[in-house]
């Protein structure tokens, strides 16, 4: 139950709108869990954080993936598996054929089409290269299906300075940026020393040899010159949505 709603229940309550009993029927059909023998699902996280739980799919089986996906939008929360390569993309679809799936193929999302959250703030995400695009495809999707307003910048890596310059004043309106790089991973750096937005840097494992599987512009993005950039994991386009809709919607 949305913190909105129990708000409303215990308002109904104290009207005598409705029974305390009643109140207690409407909470404990919440309460019950769907239970798994691999699993426990995180439903109140919503109402604790302000995020839902998000399915990782890699190392699930396309059954235990779901199993989750039916039990958390049951609740009428946000369901959302990553990391989900096509073959098991298509068993979960053969599963669940009265859930309305949507695949997204270039992040590996699949997403429960439930109702469209209203949109929210502004967050642009930066791909240096074409290269770049899963990751933040899979930072798109995530905020998309929280309820953000996103739109991305792509190809605007600095081996062409620039294709990047030509976009400060679109950069400028944002209220939060989402940049995705690998080889040296210095975009972050310069979209923050134009803007005034929290700039939210991805490396990604994009690049040759001495990129070192993103291990180099990780290290070049924490290291960054410019003031307001945090730095998640290597090809973590979902945490780097999770933070930014954290920061849009001032939870």
């Amino acid at each position: 139950m949305k913190p909105e709603q129990l708000a409303a229940l215990l308002e109904q309550v104290s009207e005598g709108a409705i029974t305390p009993d009643a109140a207690f029927e409407a909470l404990s059909v919440q309460l019950e869990k769907p239970s798994y023998p691999y699993a426990q699902l995180d439903l109140e996280r919503p109402a604790r954080t302000g995020t839902p739980e998000v399915i990782y799919g890699a190392g699930k089986t396309a059954t235990q993936i779901a199993g989750l996906l039916k039990g958390i939008a049951s609740r009428g929360q946000v369901a959302l598996a990553t990391r989900v390569t096509p073959d098991k993309a298509e068993e979960v679809q053969k599963l669940l054929p009265d859930l309305p799936l949507r695949w997204h193929e270039v992040p590996g999302i699949l997403e429960v089409i439930g109702p469209v959250p209203s949109a929210v703030g502004d967050v642009l995400v930066v791909s240096a290269g074409t290269s770049d695009l899963p990751v933040a495809e899979e930072a798109m999707v995530v905020l998309r299906a929280l309820g953000n307003r996103v739109e991305p910048v792509v190809d605007v890596g600095i081996a062409g300075i620039h294709r990047i310059l030509g976009r400060v004043e679109r950069l400028r309106t944002a209220r939060v940026i989402v940049v995705v790089a690998g080889m040296d991973g210095a975009l972050p750096a310069v979209v923050a020393g134009l803007v005034r937005a929290p700039v939210i840097a991805v490396p990604t494992s994009v690049g040759y040899g001495a990129a070192f599987g993103g291990l180099a512009p990780l290290l070049t993005m924490l290291n960054a010159c410019a003031p307001g950039v945090g730095v998640v994991n290597i090809d973590n386009g979902f945490g780097a949505a999770m933070l930014a809709h954290r920061i849009n919607q001032g939870v």
